[in-house]
């Protein structure tokens, strides 16, 4: 944050604050709480006075009641700002229909540097003048980039503020992963696990879930309906506990996932009898249940790429004649919007326009994003070292025998989010600033090259905006 000091523009930490009372004075002429109810009653003092010391405040606060406190009335202004959380349901189901079409949705993976890089989507945002963004985050990183659910989302909502957007908000919990070594020893104990997750992230704002289970296809077994058992029904039981506990006038969207990434390629044989087994599956839990609006399937991608021994990425070859022939048969046969695309940041720029032309309905983008942060010119050496170094020691484990150490280092960075989280937050604002202009720059292409620019109507059209009710924290009670 920069503020005037002596007549000058110099540059100040975000605060900390400490206290309830601390967060209330602050607020005084800003922002109005009442009850449950929040209005910004000075939108751009709170833009500039005191939005990046709420976010840094629910980051970083050792207080859990504080960061309740702020993650609620963040989420609370951006309401009565016109900034909802929201589902793509409903423009899955024009896409299904065939009312929709002409562009991939972008799903992005936020890992670091989280205000500064959804800013960055913000901005290309409105310059493209774009509409579906997905802002997700996998289980798994929400472990080791030390985000959960409600903090991720409060972000990004933040960044929503920052940026000045309006409208719907979709953040999406990516790959709430079925874990198979835990499911084999402890069954009911890891669905158990991913219940309480999707339970937090619905009460987070999450309302776009996609379940993958496809760890526990058993390809060993004779049949596809044999080895894809296990997937359908553990896909159909929790579409079925999503749809009891999402908010009223809220579908959450949801999807599946066949093959698992970086394993055999999907079949269209393989999705059919997954579709059919999955939706027999859903009905056996009663009443005309909402099924998934989109399938994941595996078409040669790998997360993060293939490191080469010089730290360089393999280039994938990518079947789009099984995109294009599964995505048909989604629409045309179950009214899905289409099959996704994981594992495609890393991919070769001229790749990007084929996935709309193929009826591509998502792609997900992650690594590419990470890569520019690390590689760019203007990250600290320093930083950079000291982060190389706590990976050789503390996650040497992980590295194989045939890994040189750039492919060590390349798969295995994306660990050090999380415990170096406040270094990367705290790097000087004209850093920060130079790495988001480039993480700007690399938004606005993708957006462009996935049919995404001047679908701003698209969203309007199609999505409602939906004010969720959110009890205030005890604290505020």
């Amino acid at each position: 944050m920069r503020v005037k000091i002596n007549g000058k523009r110099e540059e100040r930490n975000a605060m900390i604050y400490s206290s309830l009372e601390q967060i209330t004075d602050r607020c005084q002429g800003i922002v109005v709480i009442d009850g449950s109810h929040v209005s910004v009653s000075d939108e751009k003092r709170f833009v500039t006075e005191i939005l990046d010391d709420l976010v840094y405040t629910a980051v970083f606060s050792s207080d859990r009641s504080i960061k309740d406190t702020v993650y609620w009335v963040i989420r609370r202004a951006a309401a009565s700002l016109g900034i909802f959380h929201a589902s793509i349901q409903s423009l899955y189901e024009a896409m299904g229909r065939g009312d929709v079409s002409g562009f991939s949705v972008p799903a992005i993976n936020v890992r670091g540097l989280t205000y500064d890089t959804a800013q960055a989507v913000f901005r290309a945002m409105a310059k493209g003048n774009v509409g579906p963004v997905l802002f997700e985050i996998a289980r798994s990183e929400m472990k080791y980039t030390e985000q959960p659910p409600l903090e991720y989302g409060g972000v990004i909502t933040a960044a929503a503020i920052k940026t000045g957007y309006r409208g719907p908000l979709m953040l999406q919990g990516d790959h709430f992963q079925v874990n198979a070594k835990k499911y084999a020893s402890a069954a009911d104990e890891e669905i158990a696990a991913i219940k309480d997750l999707i339970t937090e992230a619905i009460d987070a704002g999450i309302y776009n879930i996609d379940i993958d289970a496809s760890t526990v296809v058993d390809l060993s077994r004779p049949t596809i309906q044999e080895q894809q058992a296990a997937n359908y029904g553990i896909t159909a039981d929790l579409t079925a506990f999503i749809r009891a506990c999402e908010p009223e006038d809220i579908t959450v969207s949801t999807g599946g996932e066949i093959g698992e990434v970086g394993t055999k390629n999907t079949t269209v044989e393989e999705f059919t009898i997954f579709m059919d087994h999955y939706l027999s599956r859903l009905r056996e839990h009663g009443g005309d249940l909402t099924g998934i609006s989109k399938i994941s399937i595996q078409t040669g991608t790998t997360h993060g790429g293939v490191p080469l021994a010089d730290g360089s990425i393999a280039q994938a070859n990518i079947d789009f004649d099984t995109l294009k022939k599964i995505s048909r048969v989604a629409r045309e046969r179950y009214g899905l919007s289409g099959a996704v695309q994981h594992g495609a940041s890393t991919l070769p720029n001229e790749a990007f326009d084929r996935f709309p032309a193929v009826g591509t309905a998502e792609i997900h983008l992650a690594t590419g994003f990470q890569n520019i942060l690390y590689d760019s010119e203007h990250f600290p050496q320093e930083l950079r070292d000291r982060i190389y170094d706590y990976i050789r020691d503390t996650l040497g484990g992980e590295r194989k025998e045939s890994d040189t150490e750039e492919q060590f280092l390349y798969k295995t960075r994306k660990k050090a989010f999380g415990p170096f989280k406040h270094e990367m937050w705290h790097l000087p604002r004209d850093i920060r600033d130079a790495i988001g202009k480039k993480l700007e720059q690399q938004f606005a292409f993708l957006f462009d090259k996935l049919g995404v620019v001047d679908t701003r109507t698209v969203v309007e059209k199609h999505i409602k905006s939906v004010d969720v009710p959110v009890e205030p924290p005890t604290t505020l009670r």
